[in-house]
């Protein structure tokens, strides 16, 4: 082969690795180190998009002492985490951003009460007055929750503060305490319980 070929041209020495990240990488910020700052750490909390580079051993020692909330107070911490939870984007109570809500914040009412609503534009005309009346199901109960209504003495129809002051009013009939520790009505008193917990978990009271 001769000297001047063209292979020669295309041969290169391959650097060793120290070489490599030394050319490719910034010296370690740590101070008196001279390493090459191969891994990247971030500068922290109001810095995003900042890093510092530091060598493998001292990028883990700063790793351990690292925290992102340092000089924030507990509450800054607690309503930060709670923030979290949506990426830390506004929210809005549900139905807000709806048409309906919107069209109250402009003044176009279209709601007269909670029951009826407007017909502006005679969609309903053929339909009585011009205002729809909106129907009321009626939740059904289920065979559990009508048990419980029989437990408790207590019509199907009762909701809310009846169910609590009959729930009160029966714990402290059966209740051994109330009966000089006599635990005869223990089963009784169970059954109260269960009841009024099936009711409360249904969302009746």
């Amino acid at each position: 082969m001769k000297l001047n070929s063209s292979l020669f041209d295309s041969i290169r020495v391959k650097p060793d690795k120290e070489r490599q990240q030394e050319t490719r990488h910034p010296q370690c910020e740590w101070e008196g180190c001279t390493k090459a700052g191969t891994h990247r750490a971030p500068k922290g909390r109001d810095r995003e998009g900042e890093y510092f580079h530091f060598c493998v051993d001292h990028v883990r020692a700063y790793n351990k002492s690292y925290n992102y909330f340092s000089g924030m107070d507990e509450d800054t911490v607690r309503t930060y985490h709670r923030d979290s939870v949506t990426g830390h984007r506004p929210t809005w109570k549900m139905g807000v951003n709806s048409a309906a809500g919107a069209a109250a914040r402009d003044g176009s009412r279209t709601r007269v009460d909670d029951d009826t609503y407007q017909d502006p534009h005679e969609v309903f005309r053929g339909a009585g007055t011009g205002r729809r009346r909106r129907a009321q199901p009626e939740r059904k109960v289920l065979a559990l929750e009508k048990r419980s209504f029989e437990a408790l003495n207590l019509r199907t129809s009762a909701r809310g503060q009846e169910i609590k002051s009959r729930y009160k009013e029966l714990v402290k009939i059966h209740h051994p305490d109330a009966n000089g520790g006599d635990r005869s009505s223990e089963d009784r008193l169970r059954e109260i319980i269960q009841a009024y917990n099936t009711l409360k978990k249904a969302g009746l009271c």
